[in-house]
């Protein structure tokens, strides 16, 4: 069924409310990093937040994606990207201006959203991992599990 065209004698196929529905785009959250502790800042890099690869491919967050990023401590919250570091190093570090508004050893939260039909929204689930101090996963929900090349 074609979304906004008129029928053949000009009256439309589907009112304006299931057309209105049919094109609308809920904003969800789509990945978050909870609880990440920042290792390293470094005021004169040009911008963006390095995440350590492995965990920002845990909750599918792309190099230069856009983040909402709030601090634990002082309640700051701000928006910048995504830049890859090392794998398994566990970095978390605040890239140009951003190093103004966390500390090392701080405490944030590393969220992103993306847009879904309510028919997507409906079966969405978002991928979350939570980290201790040391920026180890103790926790994931949404995260699948593999198992010798096998999803469980």
């Amino acid at each position: 069924m074609a979304v906004g065209f008129a029928a053949a004698d000009g009256s439309s196929p589907l009112s304006k409310r299931t057309t209105l529905i049919m094109l609308m785009k809920l904003t969800l959250l789509k990945s978050k990093i909870h609880r990440a502790t920042v290792t390293a800042a470094s005021l004169h890099y040009e911008g963006s937040l390095t995440i350590s690869a492995d965990l920002a491919a845990l909750v599918q967050l792309r190099e230069y994606e856009k983040i909402l990023v709030g601090n634990l401590r002082n309640g700051e919250r701000f928006e910048t990207y995504v830049i890859y570091g090392s794998p398994r190093k566990g970095s978390i570090q605040l890239n140009g201006a951003t190093a103004h508004l966390s500390t090392i050893g701080d405490r944030i939260t590393i969220m992103n959203f993306a847009h879904y039909s309510p028919e997507e929204a409906v079966l969405h689930q978002p991928r979350i991992i939570v980290l201790d101090e040391k920026n180890r996963v103790v926790r994931k929900e949404g995260v699948p599990t593999f198992t010798q090349g096998r999803r469980e």
